[in-house]
């Protein structure tokens, strides 16, 4: 049984620490040199990519941010696609509440598989991040996507919200990002092969985000 004095203690420390959290709050986040997200490349290799407007009322819901949602084509894959979107906030004093899944569902898909994966690009260290297959009627979509924040890249949702208070108080950071990216399978494909798709465009994407969510 834990006595008096020891829960005394733990009580003082659990006030303290959200004391020193909320005392964060009153001051401005440190924000550090970063290039536009309208700037990330247009073409990679042999992708080319057209951006797609985000809705106000969409724009809206999502709140302050800046956003990239572009789609890639790529003309030696036939008709196979890569959406890309990309939300970076650089100051964030709440918890994320637009998560990805809730997204997909509001927009009428459903999970047919849903997961986490090991991403393993090439010169880039493992991280892990969410695997969906998703489904409106007769169309499939296969979806990756994963949080990144300060050299972080986790695929939940709860632990980006704890690394995000953690260095609110150790950093004065609470600038963070979302990356999702999304392809369709096209008729007779299997999941592995657009997976594989998948993969081959994260390798060329994600060496270049360093420049647009930063370290």
């Amino acid at each position: 049984m834990i006595s008096r004095n020891v829960r005394f203690v733990i009580v003082a420390l659990l006030l303290a620490g959200t004391g020193l959290f909320l005392k964060t709050l009153d001051r401005p986040s440190s924000v550090l040199p970063r290039m536009a997200l309208a700037s990330f490349p247009v073409e990679l290799k042999s992708w080319s990519g057209a951006d797609i407007p985000i809705p106000d009322e969409t724009a809206k819901h999502l709140g302050a941010g800046e956003f990239l949602q572009r789609t890639y084509r790529d003309p030696m894959s036939s008709e196979a696609y890569v959406d890309l979107y990309v939300r970076y906030v650089p100051n964030q004093r709440a918890l994320f509440r637009h998560l990805p899944q809730v997204c997909l569902e509001g927009s009428g898909w459903t999970p047919v598989e849903a997961g986490t994966t090991t991403l393993a690009l090439p010169g880039d260290a493992p991280f892990s991040a969410n695997r969906y297959l998703i489904a409106k009627g007769e169309d499939r979509q296969l979806v990756l996507f994963w949080y990144s924040a300060r050299g972080r890249r986790v695929a939940s949702e709860n632990w980006m919200n704890v690394y995000l208070a953690f260095d609110s108080v150790r950093l004065n950071r609470s600038d963070n990002a979302l990356i999702r990216m999304n392809t369709e399978l096209q008729p007779g494909e299997r999941p592995e092969e657009a997976e594989r798709r998948l993969l081959s465009f994260a390798g060329l994407v994600s060496p270049l985000l360093k420049n647009y969510i930063p370290l």
